[in-house]
């Protein structure tokens, strides 16, 4: 079987060290939407060096997420990328990301869940500097037609959205070359450049990265709710429900919390179909 989930689980944890300066959060910043006004003192926090904040979301594309990749090479992996699919992605921050800093990725698989008609598995990176650990990433990835294995079915990560209306909503433009600036921040699947390769994975044109809509989303919640002090947010979790074409808009509801906000994705031009679901920010 392509899936050894017992020899994927034993496997030793692999590591190798990343490193990144105020250039990597910029055109991470900028490839997630940032910028726009360009002058406004509020955009200024995330494109200008002297001013520069890094929001927790980096993470995800920090040593162009070589942990992901290292994860679906482990021992026991043997999977065709054409059946794999980012189906959710949590991010849990131990302490404000540097500006500029240099830190070991240690990467492993977490668990490999049995979904029936497909396996999950939960790949999971701890970043770490010479001052402890920075952060502890987890992208759940589906591999179709690799279940039935009779392992664990694992957790549904479902969240009740709240029986009311939304108390904020905005609504935040994709720009029509925002998959083409996103990807120099490290992920180069031609799926979100290429035409001819996309409509070979049944699209009619290139999708954005869930990654990307992932940032967007959380830059909107930092912004609208907390001020823009992105040191606030100590964890970020989402599941990826539905794609995202560049130039369409995406309409983000948040339900504040005590220390938390749930929030939902939708794209517009598509009466509103679902993008993210399950999404929780959680802060202090």
């Amino acid at each position: 079987m392509p899936i050894d989930a017992a020899k994927a689980l034993a496997a030793e944890a692999r590591s190798t060290t990343i490193a990144w300066d105020h250039k990597d959060i910029q055109l991470y910043h900028l490839g997630i939407g940032a910028g726009v006004p360009a002058t406004d003192p509020d955009e200024l926090r995330y494109t200008l060096e002297s001013r520069l904040h890094v929001l927790p979301s980096f993470a995800t594309v920090a040593g162009a997420g070589m942990g992901v990749v290292g994860g679906l090479s482990a021992p026991g992996i043997e999977i065709d990328l054409a059946a794999v699919l980012h189906g959710a992605q949590a991010v849990t921050l131990h302490r404000p990301i540097p500006v500029r800093g240099e830190a070991l990725s240690t990467s492993k698989v977490a668990a490999v869940y049995d979904k029936g008609k497909a396996a999950v598995l939960v790949l999971r990176t701890e970043a770490a500097d010479a001052d402890g650990p920075l952060w502890t990433s987890d992208a759940q990835i589906f591999v179709r037609g690799e279940g039935g294995f009779g392992g664990e079915r694992g957790p549904s990560g479902r969240t009740e959205q709240p029986d009311r209306a939304p108390d904020h909503v905005v609504e935040r433009p994709v720009r029509e070359d925002q998959a083409l600036l996103y990807r120099l921040s490290g992920d180069w699947n031609p799926l979100h450049a290429d035409p001819s390769f996309a409509e070979l994975a049944g699209f009619d044109r290139p999708i954005l990265h869930g990654l990307c809509t992932y940032g967007i989303t959380l830059k909107a919640v930092v912004d609208t709710l907390l001020g823009g002090e992105v040191a606030r947010v100590r964890s970020y979790t989402t599941r990826f429900t539905g794609v995202v074409f560049p130039g369409e808009t995406l309409r983000v509801r948040m339900w504040a919390g005590e220390g938390r906000v749930q929030v939902s994705v939708t794209a517009v031009e598509r009466d509103d179909a679902p993008v993210l679901s399950d999404t929780l920010v959680e802060y202090v």
